[in-house]
């Protein structure tokens, strides 16, 4: 398994910049084509009060998508800008008039994975960019990276730390990352359990049967059982910061239900605290 594809969420955001600059060094890394894509999303208030209220509403919604085509043409002219500078001599992108979330996901399933941003707790647009993470990670079929708001991450997949709990999302982010994993130069494997739990006697058993699995994919990984006090969130957070991760794979755990994001408890944790780049699949 490798990455032909990596698509890439464009948009006008101060985390834009970094964003790009690491799918350009994932797609190098890997020798995968990337995408950017833009799309306009919906109609944003602040939009709707610079428009002002004489307009017709036929003029209004013109105005509107005048101006969600201007920020999405000008994110994407910002990405073929770096992807030239980068050495991408043809650099493929798109504009959707469409909802960011659904445009992601759809655009997503012709790609192999997806490159989002974490939702900065200070910024104007906190809740949408938080929802839209969150929608991606549990609609597409695809992994996501998401990079923490702040930082620069300069290298990719050196040092990896994955989070192994024998469940489904575990075994489907693993699978995932396979690409990541074979550049890595170390990875962890870490299964936590509670300091007051009963240790699980079969786990060695289960872990040898995961590491022949990974050396046939090229892979070798130290395999390590953690017991701890602290929550899976802070567990998993601490071991990345100790071991100076520079990717954390993980399972992503949660459900859509109509129009209510529900994430697990450690997963909207992580997407909340991170610190280094994630890879998520659902």
């Amino acid at each position: 398994m490798t990455y032909h594809s990596l698509l890439v969420h464009l948009d006008n955001d101060r985390r834009a910049e970094a964003r790009i600059a690491y799918a350009l060094r994932v797609a190098r890394e890997l020798g995968c084509r990337i995408v950017g894509a833009a799309p306009t999303g919906s109609v944003p208030l602040d939009t709707q009060a610079s428009i002002g209220t004489s307009a017709s509403l036929a003029d209004f919604a013109d105005a509107v998508w005048m101006a969600l085509d201007e920020r999405a043409q000008a994110a994407r002219e910002r990405f073929e800008k770096a992807c030239r500078k980068a050495g991408v001599e043809s650099p493929e992108s798109v504009v959707e008039h469409a909802d960011k979330a659904q445009s992601l996901v759809r655009l997503s399933h012709c790609s192999d994975i997806v490159v989002l941003s974490q939702a900065e707790p200070d910024a104007p647009d906190f809740t949408g960019a938080r929802d839209l993470v969150a929608d991606v990670i549990l609609q597409s079929a695809r992994p996501s990276i998401v990079l923490p708001f702040a930082g620069t991450f300069d290298t990719v997949a050196s040092r990896v730390v994955v989070a192994w709990d024998d469940s489904r999302a575990a075994v489907r982010a693993i699978a995932d990352a396979l690409p990541l994993l074979r550049l890595a130069r170390e990875v962890q494997v870490v299964t936590w359990e509670r300091a007051s739990s009963t240790a699980d006697a079969g786990l060695p058993a289960r872990q040898q049967g995961l590491r022949r699995w990974l050396d046939t994919h090229g892979v070798a990984a130290e395999l390590r059982v953690a017991r701890t006090g602290l929550s899976l969130t802070e567990a998993l957070l601490s071991r990345a910061s100790d071991f100076d991760a520079d990717l954390v794979v993980m399972g992503a755990y949660g459900h859509q239900r109509w129009t209510e994001r529900l994430l697990g408890g450690m997963t909207q944790g992580v997407l909340a605290a991170m610190t280094v780049p994630v890879l998520m699949s659902h």
